[in-house]
């Protein structure tokens, strides 16, 4: 197994507003070689959506 590209951890949470640049950026590391691990979480922060999405090193 190789290591995360940029010195990157192989355990990550990205977090932000639930909207398209959001999705990007999960897409963007699944496509580097992370993977998901578990669903996200999801809070309201009395404006909008927040999501967590943890990923994994999977390659």
């Amino acid at each position: 197994m190789t290591n995360p590209p940029e010195d990157l951890p192989r355990y990550r949470v990205l977090t932000g507003p639930d909207d398209t640049a959001f999705c990007h950026r999960v897409s963007e590391e699944l496509a580097k070689g992370y993977v998901l691990h578990a669903g996200p979480t999801a809070t309201f922060n009395g404006e909008s959506v927040i999501l967590a999405q943890a990923i994994v090193w999977g390659r």
